[in-house]
C-alpha cells in the first residue's frame, strides 16, 4: 500500500468501499454469509460441517463462487496488456450489472452468484506477478500491517506509515455501512448503485492509467 502514490491509494480505498457495500448487501440477504469475506465463510463451513450441513453447503458454494471469480479476474488481467486494472474493474462492473438485472428479473440466487464472482474478480485489480499486492475484499492483512506500523511509530519509526492501512480499512467499513443502509431501503435493488459506482471507478482507473502512461 505504501509503495503506491496518492491517487492509486485513493482508488484502492474506493475499491474497498465497493467491496464493503456489496458484501453488506449479500450478508443481509443471506442472513450472515458473505460474498467477499471468505475467512468468515470458511469458519461457517467448518462449524456447519458439525452442526448444520445446509449452512456448510451454503458457505462452500460461496467460497467456490468467489474462487472462480478470482480465476476469471486474473485471466482478464493477464489478457489485458494495457490498462489491466481498468479492464478488471470494467469486468467487475459488468458482473455487478448482471447481478442487478438478475435480481430485477426475480433470479436472486443468480444475483448472489454474480456478486460473488465480482468480489473474487476485484482482487485482481492490484495483482502483481500473480500475487495480490493490495487486498480489497478482506482486511485481516491490512489490520496486521496497521498494527505493525503503529508499533514501529511507537519505537521511533515513521509516524504516518500506518495511515494508508487505516484508510483502506475505513473505506471498507464505510462502504459496508452504506450497503446496510441501502439494503434497508432497497433490498438487493441496491445492486444498481453498486454497478454504477463500479463503472465510475472503472472509468476513473482507465483515465488514471492514460495519465500515467502519457
Amino acid at each position: 500500500m505504501t509503495r503506491y502514490g496518492f491517487k492509486i491509494r485513493a482508488l484502492a480505498i474506493c475499491f474497498a468501499g465497493l467491496a464493503g457495500y456489496v458484501d453488506a448487501l449479500g450478508f443481509m440477504k443471506l442472513g450472515g454469509f458473505f460474498v467477499s469475506f471468505m475467512t468468515g465463510n470458511s469458519t461457517r463451513l467448518a462449524v456447519g460441517l458439525s452442526t448444520n450441513l445446509g449452512n456448510a453447503a451454503m458457505a462452500a458454494s460461496l467460497i467456490l463462487t468467489f474462487l472462480f471469480g478470482v480465476i476469471l479476474g486474473s485471466l482478464v488481467a493477464q489478457a489485458s496488456r494495457h490498462h489491466r486494472r481498468a479492464a478488471v474493474m470494467f469486468f467487475v462492473s459488468a458482473l455487478l450489472l448482471v447481478a442487478a438485472v438478475l435480481n430485477a428479473l426475480g433470479f436472486e440466487h443468480g444475483a448472489i452468484v454474480a456478486m460473488g464472482l465480482a468480489m473474487g474478480a476485484e482482487n485482481a485489480v492490484f495483482e502483481r506477478n500473480g500475487e495480490v499486492s493490495i487486498g480489497l475484499t478482506y482486511m485481516t492483512g491490512t489490520l496486521v500491517k496497521l498494527g505493525q506500523h503503529l508499533a514501529m511509530a511507537f519505537m521511533g519509526g515513521s509516524k504516518t506509515a500506518w495511515a494508508p492501512y487505516f484508510l483502506l480499512w475505513s473505506g471498507l467499513v464505510a462502504g459496508a455501512v452504506l450497503g446496510a443502509l441501502a439494503y434497508g431501503h432497497f433490498g438487493l435493488n441496491g445492486l444498481w448503485l453498486a454497478a454504477v459506482g463500479a463503472m465510475l471507478l472503472a472509468f476513473a482507473t482507465a483515465h488514471l492509467g492514460r495519465v500515467e502512461t502519457s
